[in-house]
């Protein structure tokens, strides 16, 4: 789909050292606490939220929001001995049948969702780096806990200068998971001989903040509107490309308002393929390379 690959692949497992590292950093500050837990000889190890003042800028939310969706997202509000009920988990002590690493301080368990995030982005990203993105289901308490702990960690601030949350996608009413097993799989529709650039354009044609739903007449509309664009960039002449270039740049500026950058190119498409409608011979090589430069879609060998 030509989506540039991240420089590093990082693994939780292979990162343990340097999470459970974290964990006792934000205790050695105090930033966090132990609680028993008749489960394990250990302690479980939260975040005080207290400690963080910060904490909220990320969603937004009220107090009574979070704790609405809390337990349902990986928390767990009613846990006997925590200092507020939306502490986040850093360190689970290992119990019998789970999976659990022994670390210096801490001792046997496992590190909790949000620091594993905290500890790897710092590491390898440093505080203020540009974009945090992800399904909405994360903004809280995901990326919220992330940075709250990121702050307290460096006493550096923003963790991200921006974030960006796509929007829910469908299939046949209901939200795609992989618990669910209601999935569109790249793979299955390229094994299908489904062109990769259709695919990418049925993406682009939703905008990221809007639920949608995947479906098979929204494909054939994608594969459709490539066809026209490639036959209308492979014309030795089409209408000037400059008024298209100023139009998807800020469309794009626009909230990544990608359906409409989109609609902009099936003009210039619609009237280039139109009987004598354009007469410059630098216009057909000039959108294909807009097209591939700004939405990353191939229209040319």
């Amino acid at each position: 789909l030509r989506v540039i690959p991240p420089d590093h692949y990082v693994g939780v497992v292979e990162s343990v050292e340097a999470i459970a590292a974290t964990v006792a950093d934000l205790l050695e500050q105090g930033s966090a606490y132990r609680v028993p837990t008749a489960e394990s000889d250990g302690d479980d190890v939260y975040f005080d939220l207290a400690r963080e003042h910060g904490f909220g800028a990320v969603s937004h939310w009220t107090r009574e929001e979070m704790l609405a969706v809390y337990a349902d997202r990986g928390g767990d509000p009613e846990r006997e001995g925590k200092r507020d009920a939306l502490d986040p988990l850093l360190w689970r002590a290992a119990r019998a049948g789970e999976p659990s690493w022994d670390a210096a301080g801490l001792g046997p368990g496992r590190p909790g969702w949000h620091v594993e995030c905290t500890s790897i982005a710092v590491d390898r990203l440093g505080m203020s780096f540009d974009v945090q993105g992800g399904g909405v289901d994360l903004l809280f308490p995901h990326h919220e806990m992330s940075a709250a702990q990121a702050v307290a960690l460096t006493r550096e601030e923003p963790f991200a200068k921006a974030y960006v949350h796509q929007a829910m996608v469908g299939l046949d009413g209901q939200k795609m998971s992989k618990s669910k097993g209601n999935l569109v799989l790249v793979s299955r529709l390229r094994a299908e001989g489904v062109d990769p650039m259709a695919i990418r354009l049925v993406l682009l044609g939703q905008h990221y903040r809007r639920e949608w739903d995947w479906t098979e007449e929204l494909l054939k509309q994608a594969e459709t509107r490539l066809q026209a664009w490639r036959a209308a960039v492979g014309l030795p002449s089409g209408p000037p490309a400059a008024d298209l270039v100023a139009s998807v740049r800020s469309c794009l500026a626009a909230d990544l308002d990608t359906p409409a950058a989109l609609e902009a190119v099936d003009r210039w498409a619609h009237l280039a393929l139109a009987e004598g409608r354009g007469g410059d011979e630098a216009a057909p090589a000039r959108v294909s390379e807009l097209v591939d430069a700004l939405l990353g879609v191939r229209l040319t060998e």
